[in-house]
């Protein structure tokens, strides 16, 4: 069985598969970046700690581990990378000036190409997520009525078109109307300004692209996606099905039952 070598961002989703390859017992190396993963990784593995931006040390580091799978989690906020180039060592600037742009996509599928050069095999986590994955219909006890369902269908569709460009999986609407995309600020930050143009009672809308890589940025939605709802006021979170990962689903159920917020599956 391949060793798996783990690249982790911040985050519970790397805690969540690390904690789950650890228990089928197959081998794991994981690459953590200090003052981004969360340190309690180390409780699943071997933790190798490396700065943002060493690219080359990274691929010395599994070489010399002998891994062979490598999967990508967690959360490296896009501004931050793109404006912090200065930090990054020769082989990851040299890496970055050779891309036609710098869309997520773009970035994420030519890190695929490049861990594929080296000999490295980037693989599915999902096997190991699967209980994570977003259900299909309503998640918790919180009725949507029937406007804010047919808000949630048409920002749905909306929302598939803007990530299929790569700019952004969240749609905010009000009435039928589109009323923020999300851009480079990310997901939570969209909310509030959606929240802040329309007012209570917004639809936020969150899908992957069609035909999703689920080796690279699987959308995901959390209790923080939660706490700016409710920031807003906002009704209801519909979000595509077996296409995003749902952390701490217990308390996520409760927390949107307790904030009044519709969440289902589509």
């Amino acid at each position: 069985m391949n060793k798996i070598g783990l690249i982790a961002g911040a985050g519970n989703l790397p805690l969540e598969f690390a904690k789950n390859v650890s228990l089928s017992k197959r081998p794991l190396e994981i690459f953590a970046i200090k003052r981004i993963t969360d340190k309690s990784i180390q409780q699943y593995g071997k933790t190798h700690w490396l700065n943002f931006g060493e690219a080359q040390k990274l691929i010395d580091l599994m070489k010399d581990k002998e891994v062979k799978d490598v999967v990508m989690l967690g959360k490296i906020e896009h501004y931050s990378l793109i404006f912090s180039l200065h930090k990054l060592d020769r082989r990851a600037r040299e890496f970055f000036n050779s891309l036609k742009d710098r869309r997520a996509k773009t970035i994420l599928e030519a890190v695929l190409k490049e861990l594929e050069k080296e000999g490295f095999n980037p693989i599915d986590p999902t096997p190991y997520l699967k209980s994570l994955l977003m259900p299909k219909g309503l998640l918790n006890s919180i009725e949507p009525d029937e406007s804010l369902l047919e808000d949630a269908k048409f920002g749905i569709e909306i929302a598939k078109r803007v990530a299929d460009l790569d700019i952004g999986q969240t749609v905010i609407v009000k009435n039928k109307i589109v009323v923020a995309v999300e851009g480079l600020e990310g997901t939570d930050k969209c909310i509030i300004r959606g929240g802040e143009l329309a007012g209570e009672g917004i639809v936020i809308c969150k899908v992957a692209r069609r035909n999703q890589d689920m080796r690279y940025d699987v959308p995901v939605i959390g209790l923080n996606t939660l706490k700016s709802i409710k920031k807003v006021k906002g009704k209801l979170l519909a979000v595509e099905s077996e296409k995003l990962f749902l952390l701490d689903r217990e308390e996520f159920i409760k927390t949107a039952d307790r904030y009044k917020i519709s969440v289902v599956g589509m």
